[in-house]
């Protein structure tokens, strides 16, 4: 009897094993067309015919973008020419000028973070383009017990919590993002 458990228990063990720690996540959803600005994101704004108001800007924890003279903006979770005409916006109500024209150009990225079995995990710059693969890369590689085919990503959802997808080595990732590496189990 207790050998016969064993036989049930030997295969079961090993498709357990063999099970890919991804395997009960949803796909990574395809990349917006639009970048999203977030906090760290470093912008320069341009205010056409004032360069007193013209500048580099860094994106606060709480999501917006500090302006002299025009004040907080609202930032996170808006494309930069959504944050350009809710700047626009401000400056007419303020009487700053009466028809204003402003210009809005992400200088530097947030970061991506990329763990697990990676060489050299950490903190590194957003490259326009990256995929989960280029950002192994830039860790170093995967290590000796890499899984390498698959790998989680944790972004920030738009109500501002955290969430797991499964992602492959082509999968895009967006500034923010975290890039895990798994072991392999044999």
């Amino acid at each position: 009897m207790a050998t016969r458990r064993l036989a049930l228990f030997l295969p079961l063990a090993a498709l357990a094993a063999c099970t890919s720690p991804t395997a009960g996540l949803p796909p990574l959803p395809e990349t917006e067309t639009g970048f999203r600005l977030g906090p760290e994101d470093q912008v320069r704004v341009q205010v056409f015919n004032d360069p007193r108001l013209t500048g580099e800007f860094r994106i606060t924890d709480e999501g917006t973008l500090p302006l002299p003279l025009v004040g907080s903006v609202p930032a996170a979770g808006r494309t930069t020419t959504e944050v350009e005409r809710a700047v626009e916006r401000v400056m007419t109500q303020r009487n700053l000028f009466r028809e204003p024209q402003v210009s809005i150009q992400v200088l530097e990225y947030r970061p991506v973070f990329v763990t697990g079995m990676v060489e050299r995990g950490g903190r590194f710059p957003y490259t326009p383009g990256m995929t989960a693969l280029s950002a192994v890369a830039v860790a170093g590689g995967f290590n000796y017990r890499a899984l390498r085919d698959s790998m989680t990503v944790t972004r920030i959802g738009p109500d501002g919590r955290a969430q797991e997808f499964r992602a492959t080595r082509e999968a895009r990732i967006l500034p923010g993002d975290v890039v895990t590496v798994h072991e392999r189990r044999f």
